[in-house]
C-alpha cells in the first residue's frame, strides 16, 4: 500500500514547527508569506480548472449530483454524527478537526488516477472532481460557519478572508486562464512544485502558532489512536455507500467506480489553504484529521482500484466485441472506459 511521499514532508514541516517554531518578528514575516501563498495557491487553481470541460460533462448530471451529494450532505451528516463521540473518542478540537474534514470538497488527481486503475468512467471523474472543487470554494466555507460557529478560533469575519484569499484569486485565475492556460500546461510540473512548497509554507506557519498558543499539549498518543479509528470507519461508510448506493441509484459499473473514488475521498489541497484561514492559530489540529484521512483514503483506493483492475468485463461489453477482431474488443472496451 503506498505512502504519499508528501505525507513524509508535511510530517516533516510538522516537525520543523515542534522544534523551530516561528516567533515574533519571524512569525509576521511567514504569516503574511503564508496568506499571500494560499492567494497564489487559488490563482493557479483557477487559471487551471477548464470550466469548459466542466461544463461539458453536464450531460451525465445524476452521476455529478450523487458526488455532490456525497461530499457535501452524507459526508457533513456523518461529521454531525461523530459528535456523539466526544469526549470518549474525541476531544472537542479534534472532533472540530473532523467535522472540517467533511466539509472539504472531492479530490481531482487521485479520484483520476484510481478511477482509470479500476476501468470506470474517467471523463465522469475528471468532471466530477471539477464540479466538487467549484461548488467547494464558496459551500465549504458556508457550511464551516453553519455547522462549526465560532467554535475552534472560527468568525464570521472569516468569511470576508474566505472571499478575498479565496475566491477572488479563484475567480481572478479563471477570467485570465484564456490568456495563461498554456503557459501554465507547459510548466504544470514546476508550478505543481511551486503548489506543494506553498502548502508546506501554509502547514508550517499553522503547527508553528499552534505550538506557540500551547495547543498540542491537548492532544495524546491515544486520542490521535481514537482519531484514527473514527476515520477508518468514516472511510468505510462512505466507501460502501458510494458503492452500492450508485447500484441502487441503477448506475453502471464504471459510473459507479466514478462515484466510489470521487465521492469517497477530501482533498488536501484545498482543504489545508482554507483551514489556515478559517481557523487562524487553531488551524494546526483543525488540519490533523484531513492529513490523516488523506494518507488512509490514498492506501485503501490503492488497494480497492487494483481488485477493481481485475472485474470481469461486463458481458453486454463481451457480446458486443466477439464477432470483431481482437483489435476491435480493445477498441470496444476502451470506448466504454471513455462514455458517460
Amino acid at each position: 500500500m503506498p505512502v504519499d511521499p508528501y505525507i513524509l514532508l508535511l510530517l516533516g514541516t510538522v516537525g520543523l514547527a515542534a522544534l523551530v517554531p516561528a516567533r515574533g518578528t519571524s512569525a509576521d514575516v511567514a504569516s503574511g508569506a503564508s496568506t499571500a501563498a494560499i492567494a497564489f495557491l487559488f490563482f493557479l487553481y483557477g487559471a487551471r480548472l477548464s470550466t469548459r470541460e466542466a461544463l461539458d460533462g453536464l450531460k451525465h448530471w445524476r452521476l455529478h449530483v450523487t458526488v455532490l451529494a456525497c461530499t457535501f450532505v452524507i459526508f457533513p451528516l456523518l461529521g454531525l454524527a461523530a459528535r456523539g463521540l466526544v469526549p470518549v473518542f474525541l476531544t472537542d478540537p479534534l472532533y472540530q478537526g473532523l467535522l472540517f474534514l467533511t466539509l472539504v470538497p472531492s479530490t481531482i488527481q487521485s479520484s483520476i488516477a484510481f478511477t482509470s486503475m479500476a476501468r470506470g468512467n474517467v471523463p465522469a471523474a475528471i468532471c466530477a472532481g471539477s464540479f466538487s472543487s467549484l461548488v467547494g470554494i464558496v459551500i465549504t466555507p458556508l457550511l464551516a460557519a453553519a455547522l462549526l460557529g465560532s467554535s475552534g478560533g472560527f468568525s464570521a469575519d472569516s468569511l470576508l478572508e474566505i472571499v478575498l484569499q479565496l475566491l477572488v484569486p479563484f475567480v481572478a485565475g479563471q477570467l485570465t486562464r484564456r490568456w495563461i492556460g498554456g503557459f501554465i500546461t507547459r510548466h504544470k510540473k514546476v508550478l505543481g512544485l511551486v503548489d506543494r512548497g506553498s502548502i508546506l509554507l501554509v502547514v508550517y506557519t499553522a503547527f508553528s502558532e499552534g505550538m506557540v498558543q500551547g495547543i498540542w499539549h491537548q492532544v495524546s498518543p491515544l486520542r490521535l489512536g481514537g482519531l484514527l479509528i473514527v476515520e477508518g470507519v468514516l472511510l468505510a461508510l462512505m466507501l460502501v455507500l458510494t458503492w452500492y448506493g450508485s447500484k441502487a441509484l441503477r448506475f453502471g459499473r464504471e459510473d459507479r467506480v466514478a462515484i466510489q473514488f470521487a465521492g469517497s475521498k477530501k482533498s488536501l489541497a484545498s482543504g489545508l489553504p482554507m483551514a489556515s484561514v478559517l481557523f487562524g492559530a487553531h488551524a494546526s489540529l483543525a488540519v490533523l484529521p484531513l492529513m490523516l484521512f488523506h494518507q488512509m483514503q490514498l492506501m485503501v483506493c490503492a488497494v480497492i482500484a487494483k481488485r477493481r483492475s481485475h472485474d470481469p468485463v461486463p458481458e453486454e461489453t463481451a457480446e458486443v466485441s466477439a464477432p470483431g477482431s481482437a483489435a476491435a474488443s480493445r477498441t470496444s472496451v476502451g470506448t466504454a472506459t471513455r462514455s458517460g
